[in-house]
Parts: C-alpha cells; sequence; structure tokens
C-alpha cells in the first residue's frame, strides 16, 4: 500500500475535508522508485476512469517529472470539497489504492484559486 505524507504540516488533507465551500482543485504529489513508475500510471488511470463517474468531477490530468523523474504530479478539479470528500472516502476509492506500488508516496492537498490584480482571476 502506498503511503502518504502531508504537504502542509500544519493544515492536513483531513482537515480540508471539513471545508464546505465551493470549487477546489486537488494537487497529489507522487514519488515512486523509477522501476515503479509505470504500475503508478496504470493504478492512477484506473482512480481517473473512476473518479471521472463521480458527482463533482470537472477533470484531471498527470503529470510526470522530466528526464527520468520519480515525481508525479495529479490536478484534479472538483466542483466543491463535498464532492470530493464523498469521492475520497468512498470505500470502493480506499479499496483502490492497495493497486499503487509499494514504494510509492502520495502528498494530497486541496487549493482554491486566487486572485491577483492583472494576473489571474480567481
Amino acid at each position: 500500500m502506498m503511503a502518504f505524507t502531508e504537504m502542509d504540516e500544519t493544515v492536513t488533507i483531513r482537515n480540508q475535508l471539513e471545508d464546505t465551500g465551493g470549487p477546489v482543485v486537488l494537487i497529489n504529489k507522487f514519488t515512486v522508485p523509477a522501476a515503479e513508475a509505470e504500475q503508478l500510471v496504470r493504478a492512477w488511470a484506473d482512480d481517473a476512469d473512476w473518479m471521472k463517474r463521480q458527482p463533482g468531477f470537472i477533470s484531471t490530468q498527470l503529470h510526470r517529472g522530466i528526464a527520468g523523474s520519480g515525481v508525479f504530479v495529479n490536478y484534479a478539479v472538483w466542483e466543491s470539497t463535498e464532492h470530493f470528500r464523498a469521492a475520497f472516502t468512498n470505500p470502493e476509492f480506499r479499496d483502490r489504492l492497495s493497486h499503487y506500488p509499494s514504494g510509492a508516496v502520495a502528498s494530497p492537498h486541496l487549493f482554491r484559486k486566487v486572485a491577483v490584480p492583472g494576473i489571474c482571476v480567481a
């Protein structure tokens, strides 16, 4: 089973799941030994296929670091924290975590857009 580590030591993913606000973006950093990279991609693809059928799911994209990196980043957009929480805590999804390589480490964290005048909108 894959290990989990917090991206922010002061605000855990569990803390974030208590939020009741609107649209959120999940950023999930995975690290994996190079020999287990293809297994991680297969497990992620299976999860993504399941997630895209869940209420509130908007989109997802997996990125891999270049030059043989074992670092992957998943970017997923959800209509609300409530929708993400329902999918993330679903026992069927939790069972799927066993498909990830044992050497993988995940760091999921939820974000919202920030408006910066003249640069980007929320």
